[in-house]
């Protein structure tokens, strides 16, 4: 990743309007900042959420809060707890989220 050149700031993220994201179950709340091409966002998980989709973006997910289920295209399943982070380049390994009771994250693309 290529940090291009951009002040420093800092994020209050209680003030980042939200825009919510339904899932095949629950939904997401995201409240991004974009900086160049680098997307940051605070995502909560609603409880029972379940992504609709496989994603092949690129990650660095972070747990703030909850437990995040993330199943993998080859069948694998990670579950993370708030200190748990994920690293996955664009294209490696499709990937897709789910969490039984809800979860708070920071993820940077």
């Amino acid at each position: 990743m290529h940090m291009p050149p951009f002040p420093f700031t800092m994020t209050d993220w209680s003030q980042v309007p939200a825009t919510v994201h339904p899932g095949e179950q629950g939904q997401a709340l995201w409240r991004t900042l974009t900086f160049g091409d680098i997307r940051v966002r605070v995502v909560e998980y609603s409880a029972g959420y379940k992504a609709d989709h496989w994603c092949s973006k690129g990650h660095v997910l972070y747990v703030l809060e909850g437990e995040l289920h993330t199943e993998l295209a080859d069948g694998r399943t990670v579950v993370m707890t708030a200190g748990c982070s994920y690293q996955v380049g664009d294209n490696a390994e499709a990937h897709r989220s789910t969490t039984s009771g809800g979860a708070r994250l920071l993820i940077v693309d």
